[in-house]
């Protein structure tokens, strides 16, 4: 088992980052490379950067993954006291309802909740099962005395408080980790731990490579941004998506062909097939019909590099994910080939 890398993501996926709250696990991030004597920068978005000098200083490496995830906002507080809530992120309400959560006060600390339907009683409503699950019907129920609006805001809570859902993070003795926002923190751990171990063996990559940890990529615009002239390729290593007609699954790396931007770029996504045959890592090619990355993200903006995409498989995404320790391995064992390996 990647024993270190599930130790981190479980460690990552505690720290609460819904997009647009995401300094904590930044600094954390920040603090744990500078123990192992990395230097690091922040931009102005608040995402980290670290730059690792390579044999080759002309031709340059960029790589992402993103800290931030699904999460939400107070949208109102209802008259009865309870919240309801605005989405940050591509996901559907349904899959939040019964979920616990916390609410994130500008002065006054974190307040926990349940999102729930308004209708949920089966006893008492007759449509507890087949109202919308939309934003008119679902609301947090907080854990305070609260019955109107007014004991709610005594609280501290207002509109635009950020809202996390908890992970919920289980390691099963048999390799499986099922957690919310394992997309992208699996990634994260892949990167850092990477870091480390460069950093432990003394090893030189054969090009300068900058790593980009991104906090704004589920709202699509992470990574589309310090990107050095000199970079050549672009890496994004985000999550594989499972499900009818995919093909990634959570024993193997999934290697992206194609999203909702279009296809990656050939002659890269052949290098990382090459790499996979050459060290025997499991993979599978896949098509994201309704996905974007910190890669699409920076092509949008006008980045002229080569860019692709690879990561683990991670079943249910944008809901209570789950993959593998298998998945894991393989991607991390693909991101290291490719960082020693020659361009393309």
């Amino acid at each position: 088992m990647s024993q270190p890398t599930i130790d981190l993501v479980k460690k990552l996926t505690l720290i609460p980052s819904p997009t647009g709250d995401t300094d904590n696990i930044i600094k954390t991030i920040e603090q744990l490379l500078n123990d192992y004597g990395y230097t690091s920068t922040i931009n102005r978005k608040g995402s980290l950067i670290v730059t690792v000098a390579g044999k080759n200083q002309s031709q340059h490496r960029f790589v992402t993954a993103h800290v931030d995830t699904l999460g939400a906002m107070v949208r109102s507080i209802k008259p009865d006291g309870r919240l309801k809530i605005d989405l940050i992120g591509g996901f559907n309400f349904n899959s939040i309802e019964g979920e616990y959560c916390t609410i994130h006060t500008q002065h006054h600390g974190e307040i926990s909740g349940t999102i729930l339907m308004h209708q949920t009683s089966v006893h008492v409503y007759k449509d507890a099962g087949s109202a919308e699950r939309n934003q008119a019907n679902m609301e947090i129920r907080l854990d305070e005395k609260v019955t109107n609006s007014d004991e709610t805001k005594q609280l501290g809570i207002q509109v635009g408080d950020f809202i996390s859902f908890d992970s919920r993070t289980t390691i099963t003795p048999n390799g499986y980790i099922k957690s919310r926002h394992l997309d992208d923190k699996v990634s994260v751990a892949i990167l850092i731990n990477f870091l480390i171990r460069l950093k432990e063996n003394g090893e030189i990559l054969p090009y300068t490579t900058h790593f980009l940890f991104s906090n704004n990529e589920e709202i699509g615009y992470g990574g589309n941004s310090n990107i050095d002239s000199r970079v050549v390729e672009y890496l994004a290593v985000d999550m594989g998506a499972m499900g009818d007609d995919q093909q990634t699954d959570e024993y193997s790396v999934s290697i992206c062909v194609k999203d909702a931007s279009g296809p990656y770029h050939l002659a890269l996504r052949n290098h990382f097939v090459q790499l996979c045959e050459t060290d025997s890592i499991p993979y599978q090619l896949d098509i994201y019909p309704y996905y974007g990355s910190d890669a699409s993200a920076a092509m949008r903006a006008g980045a002229d590099v080569k860019h692709g995409l690879i990561g683990a498989g991670i079943d249910a995404s944008h809901a209570f994910e789950r993959t593998h320790n298998d998945s894991i391995i393989a991607t991390e064992n693909l991101v290291s080939s490719y960082l020693f390996s020659h361009l393309v």
